[in-house]
């Protein structure tokens, strides 16, 4: 995995909008516990691969550093084979001497070329440190998103709940005031109203009757009294 790769995943899921996934989800339970879950895994692969390039850069250093420590040995080298040649030259030993030297120049070519060396490595050491510190930073930023996320897991899920509920609650609210049963009602008023003005007539035509019966009665004594009182007069002139 590149560094390019490593650092870009890192930042991409470190500043991921958790409210915004949430927004999308169907089920927000359920995708707190798949993001917290992608999360972990995630910092785990993005721990492994920082510590590759923490190694490779640690190595880089390393190397860097066994270059500036050759170079100075062997300008140490070529600085006392240069005083022995010197030394030699001084008590005649002309050949002796030219040896030396010629030492000398080997030890400063190989000084020259870990100088080289060390010098080629530290632009790259740079860049790589740069990238090591964003990687961190990039992952410290991922723990804490994964700790914030975990600590909000509950309150977020309870938020959703809250919401669907009171969507819920609203919906059928919405649905009885577009139902309006006030004309149901008002029929059924009406069918009371007709039954007891139908029990009403019925008592009425029941007492009508009851009258009458009472009345033909009336009229049958009286006409019993007339026959009476007929016959009582007929008697009173026979005596």
């Amino acid at each position: 995995m590149s560094k390019q790769t490593i650092l870009g995943r890192v930042t991409q899921l470190a500043k991921a909008n958790v409210n915004a996934l949430l927004d999308q989800a169907e089920d927000p339970q359920k995708m707190l516990d798949q993001l917290i879950r992608d999360y972990t895994n995630n910092i785990s692969e993005a721990e492994q691969a920082v510590a590759t390039t923490i190694g490779n850069l640690r190595m880089l250093e390393a190397d860097h550093k066994e270059d500036v420590e050759a170079a100075a040995e062997w300008g140490g080298k070529a600085l006392a084979a240069s005083r022995k040649a010197d030394a030699l030259r001084a008590s005649g030993a002309t050949a002796d001497a030219d040896r030396f030297d010629n030492l000398a120049k080997v030890a400063l070519g190989r000084q020259m070329q870990s100088e080289k060396e060390a010098k080629t490595a530290e632009p790259t050491i740079a860049a790589q440190s740069e990238v090591v510190d964003k990687l961190k930073a990039g992952l410290d930023s991922m723990k804490d998103k994964l700790t914030e996320l975990q600590a909000k897991r509950d309150e977020l899920v309870a938020r959703a709940k809250t919401a669907r509920a009171q969507n819920t609650m609203l919906d059928a609210v919405k649905n009885i005031d577009v139902m309006d049963p006030t004309s149901d009602l008002n029929r059924f008023e009406e069918k009371v109203r007709r039954e007891e003005a139908m029990a009403m007539g019925k008592q009425e035509l029941a007492a009508s009757s009851l009258d009458a019966q009472f009345e033909s009665l009336e009229d049958l004594g009286k006409a019993s009294e007339i026959e009476a009182r007929l016959a009582a007069l007929k008697q009173g002139r026979a005596a």
